[in-house]
């Protein structure tokens, strides 16, 4: 017993922290375990692969509208292709859609991947104009040729996709 203090004050203190730290640290597992299913994870189409993105969970897939991939399929029903210049994924949501959807328009999806590797969408969020991006991505978007300023083509000596 030469590990244990020899104040009896201190040898008080260490067996409640011993006693306290097990309940706290099993709190907390609990709690973790508790929020696993309420974790949505945000893809990038590229990044949205079936090891990361399996089939049945709910994540966030963004990117922008591919232009000419948009169909109205009856009773509201609505199919496009989202990318983002690397991948492409087919999405199809139920419902009505965000007045700033649009084509060539950045959006966030939430849903999830059917077993085809088709994208159902819940919700549908559409992001507003760049205007209001953080300098460092703008540079890095420069720096890869990928900026479009004022939404419309790259910029002069970019090379196009």
């Amino acid at each position: 017993m030469s590990w244990l203090p020899k104040s009896p004050k201190a040898r008080r203190r260490l067996w409640v922290v011993a006693a306290v730290a097990p309940v706290l640290a099993l709190a907390v597992g609990l709690s973790l375990y508790a929020m696993r299913d309420n974790v949505t994870f945000f893809f990038s189409p590229s990044e949205a692969t079936a090891e990361t993105a399996p089939t049945g969970r709910l994540i966030r897939l963004g990117g922008l509208v591919e232009t000419g991939s948009v169909v109205r399929g009856a009773e509201g029903e609505v199919a496009f292709a989202i990318t983002d210049n690397a991948a492409t994924t087919r999405i199809v949501y139920h419902g009505d859609l965000p007045d700033l959807f649009r084509e060539g328009q950045g959006i966030v999806a939430q849903g999830s991947f059917q077993p085809d590797r088709s994208f159902r969408a819940t919700q549908v969020l559409a992001k507003h104009d760049e205007n209001y991006m953080p300098r460092e991505v703008a540079d890095r978007l420069k720096a890869k040729g990928e900026w479009r300023p004022e939404g419309g083509a790259p910029a002069a000596g970019a090379p196009t996709t």
